[in-house]
């Protein structure tokens, strides 16, 4: 059995795990990133992590096949470097596969955490058996990962599949990637926690407030959630409109895509149902699917917090047998 060490390296925290061909994890562990430094310090919190979850799973570096890293933004396979990750600046332009090559003396590959944990889905999760199928991933931003025949599909130069940074306002909010009216700018959770302080602010009657300020003056993903279930129309409008935009995002995947299984992750996709069953009614009845047509299927995730290092671990485990095939 070959083992892999997979890294998802985010911007609040660094995840890694032993795992095998079938996506299950061996031995996992975790850090803080504390990006506010030099990243050859940062490098070192990350080299030591993966030496010790090695290590937790009985093993030396010499058990382990290969490495994989997921990182934010956009990142380079070829030459083992990060492009551009918003928000891990001091990454850009670093090498990762020198770096861990000069420790671990072993191959090394790097991808988009969206698309590892869409990989992950398709091996281990919601999406497994299936040919084809797109992963959103409902976080700070709206992730995106692709997987035609069981493999990545990120465009020519591993760029693609920025499901979030489709429009569907032309003119709408502003977005961090400079355009406006962006997927992500309307079902990211960090659009959520603007529309439900925009509402809180306009309903001072609502519940919101007062949610609001139990939790530190701050809403969070799951305030509209909680005060919609406490039966506030106020709180249930943010909800809707949020699962509108949503839905109205799927569809557009849908249509353009078409894959069998859509899987919705991130700290969203923790509502379970009360979100996912009326995106997917929604999005099914906006999709161009006429009758008779088979419908893809909507899911939530299943892999969970180790997506990424399950997804890391095998777009390792796929990139070097590509390798060692031709």
């Amino acid at each position: 059995m070959n083992l892999y060490l997979g890294i998802d390296l985010g911007g609040t925290r660094t995840k890694a795990g032993v795992v095998d061909e079938s996506g299950k994890v061996h031995s996992k562990d975790q850090i803080k990133t504390v990006v506010d430094r030099e990243p050859q310090a940062v490098f070192a919190d990350i080299a030591d992590l993966a030496a010790r979850t090695i290590a937790s799973a009985g093993l030396t570096p010499a058990g382990i096949t290969a490495i994989g890293l997921g990182s934010p933004g956009t990142s380079s396979n070829v030459t083992g470097c990060i492009i551009f990750a918003g928000n891990l600046p001091t990454f850009n332009g670093w090498n990762f596969r020198s770096a861990f090559s000069q420790l671990f003396n072993l191959p090394f590959y790097l991808g988009n955490d969206a698309n590892c944990a869409a990989l992950a889905e398709a091996v281990a999760g919601a999406a497994r058996g299936s040919a084809s199928s797109v992963t959103v991933t409902l976080g700070t931003g709206v992730g995106g990962g692709i997987i035609r025949d069981g493999n990545i599909d990120a465009g020519f130069n591993g760029a693609g599949s920025e499901l979030g940074h489709t429009v569907l306002i032309a003119g709408g909010e502003p977005c961090t990637c400079g355009r406006r009216g962006c997927f992500e700018v309307y079902a990211s959770a960090t659009a959520l926690v603007r529309e439900t302080h925009r509402a809180a602010a306009g309903h001072p009657d609502s519940v919101l407030p007062r949610l609001i300020a139990e939790n530190g003056g701050k809403a969070n993903g799951r305030t509209a959630f909680i005060g919609s279930r406490m039966g506030d129309a106020v709180a249930s409008a943010v909800v809707d409109g949020y699962l509108t935009m949503l839905a109205e995002g799927i569809a557009n995947i849908i249509n353009f895509c078409m894959p069998e299984v859509i899987v919705l992750g991130g700290g969203i996709a923790g509502e379970g149902e009360p979100l996912l069953l009326p995106v997917r009614e929604r999005a099914l009845n906006l999709a161009f699917l006429p009758d008779g047509v088979q419908k893809p299927r909507i899911e939530l995730a299943l892999t969970g917090n180790d997506a990424g290092i399950i997804g890391a671990a095998l777009m390792a485990a796929k990139s070097l047998q590509a390798e060692q095939a031709g």
